[in-house]
This record gives structure tokens, C-alpha cells and sequence, in this order.
């Protein structure tokens, strides 16, 4: 009786350690999108020198990678400028970790002293936001961007859908998961990098979603398939999904050279 209890133990010890990596694989990620918004060619500088200096080395040294930062095409035209930067995060109490690590790390101070010590005459920007994301369950992890052209030519495309209430929200959220509204893209090979419900943000209830295309010749091609493809015209007809974006935000940006995707 021992031995065959012993036995028994022994297979579901095999049977957790098998599925573990599986269960793992599929948990869904947390994701930190910080907005630096800036006006000036000078605050431009800095922000850049602090975050390929400072800021992404300091978390690659804590174990960090795939850390994205883009800067916002309008950047040319508009009077608010915008620089992103994107990482996953294990847990939200990582987020007050991190800062914690970076009042500690001597190098990191010293790379980003500009930055850092800048004074209110003289800021490094005019605004700074910091969202939390929640990724899909559908698309429960980030995916590296599958392109072979240069940083420079490429386009990413990041949108924000807002709701007229939490409820309508749940019900674009089931659209992209249950619908299957991330299948389509996948399908048409839209390269998405992350799909997310927004935690804590300026704008809720919203969701943010991130594809990215060779160039801009490649986007238009790819929303073209995707707003004639027979599924999406199906599913958006739907009646139980109608009128649940009151609002939508679309920004073009383009990778850094110091952005590790």
C-alpha cells in the first residue's frame, strides 16, 4: 500500500513539473507603456541620452530585456512631442521594485545626472505618464516583431480604444479575445506585438494594442486585407458589438536605434 502511495505521489509530481512550463507560457503578461512628452530639441536630447544610457542599461542589468522605445512620427509637426517606452513587468509591485534598485545603482545615476538633475527652469520634459497594461488572455504574451527591415524605415502602429463604460469595455475586450479579432490579424501577419486591457491610465476604460509593419507602403497594404477580409466584416457586423469604441487614438512611431526591438 506504501510503495503503490509512493508511486502515486511520484506520477503527479511528473505530471505538475510537465505542465508547469506550459501553464507558465500562457500567464498573462503585465506591461508598463511610459509617455515622456516634451517640446523642445534640447529636451529631445536628453531624454534620449538618459534612456539609452541610463535608464535601458540599468534594466538590462536587473534581468530586463526586449525593451522597446519609439518616438511618435508627429514628432515633426506637433507641439506636444512623444517618446514611449515599453517593457513587461512580472507584477505591479515590481514597478515600485524597480525605482527602488535605481535610487541604489551608482552607474545609473551617473549616465542620467542631466536627467535626473534637472532643475524646474530647465526640465527634461513637460510631462510624463506611466499606464498599466493587462495583455489578453487570447495573446497572453508580447511577440518580438518578425521584420527585416532597417529600425528607420519601419512602422509601428499603436492604438488606444476607448468606451463609453466598463461594460461596453468588456465588450470590445470579448471582441478581440472571444471574437477572435486577434486571430484575424495574426493571420494577415499584422506582427502584433502586445495586446492589453489598461490597468491605470488617463484614459479608461480603454485598451492599447501595438502592430508593426516593413514600412508604411507595408501598413496600408496589411489594414487594406484586414478591412476587407470576409471574417472581420462578419465579425464587426455582428449587432452585440456595435458601438462599443467611443473613442480611438492612433500613433505611428518608429524604434529608437538603442530600442531592443
Amino acid at each position: 500500500m506504501k510503495a503503490c502511495f509512493v508511486k502515486i505521489i511520484l506520477i503527479w509530481v511528473a505530471v505538475i513539473t510537465f505542465a508547469a512550463p506550459a501553464y507558465s507560457k500562457s500567464k498573462q503578461q503585465y506591461y508598463q507603456l511610459t509617455v515622456y512628452q516634451y517640446a523642445t530639441a534640447a529636451q529631445e536630447t536628453v531624454l534620449n541620452d538618459y534612456l539609452e544610457h541610463a535608464l535601458l542599461p540599468a534594466l538590462h542589468t536587473m534581468g530586463y530585456s526586449n525593451i522597446g522605445v519609439f518616438k511618435s512620427l508627429a514628432n515633426d509637426t506637433s507641439v506636444i512631442k512623444k517618446i514611449y517606452v515599453f517593457m513587461t513587468i512580472r507584477s505591479i509591485d515590481e514597478m515600485v521594485n524597480i525605482k527602488e534598485k535605481l535610487k541604489k545603482d551608482s552607474s545609473y545615476h551617473k549616465a542620467g545626472a542631466t536627467y535626473i538633475n534637472a532643475v524646474y527652469t530647465d526640465p527634461s520634459f513637460t510631462r510624463m505618464e506611466v499606464m498599466i497594461l493587462k495583455a489578453f488572455s487570447k495573446a497572453p504574451q508580447m511577440q518580438l516583431p518578425d521584420l527585416k527591415a532597417p529600425k528607420a524605415e519601419r512602422i509601428y502602429e499603436l492604438r488606444s480604444y476607448e468606451s463609453a463604460s466598463e461594460k461596453i469595455f468588456a465588450n470590445k475586450v470579448q471582441m478581440f479575445n472571444e471574437g477572435g479579432e486577434t486571430v484575424i490579424f495574426k493571420r494577415i501577419n499584422a506582427n502584433a506585438v502586445f495586446y492589453s486591457e489598461v490597468v491605470a491610465g488617463s484614459h479608461m476604460p480603454n485598451l492599447v494594442y501595438m502592430t508593426c509593419y516593413e514600412n508604411k507602403a507595408d501598413r496600408d497594404a496589411h489594414w487594406k486585407t484586414f478591412s476587407s477580409d470576409p471574417e472581420w466584416k462578419t465579425l464587426s457586423a455582428k449587432p452585440e458589438y456595435q458601438h462599443n469604441v467611443a473613442h480611438i487614438d492612433i500613433d505611428f512611431v518608429r524604434p529608437m536605434d538603442y530600442s531592443d526591438f
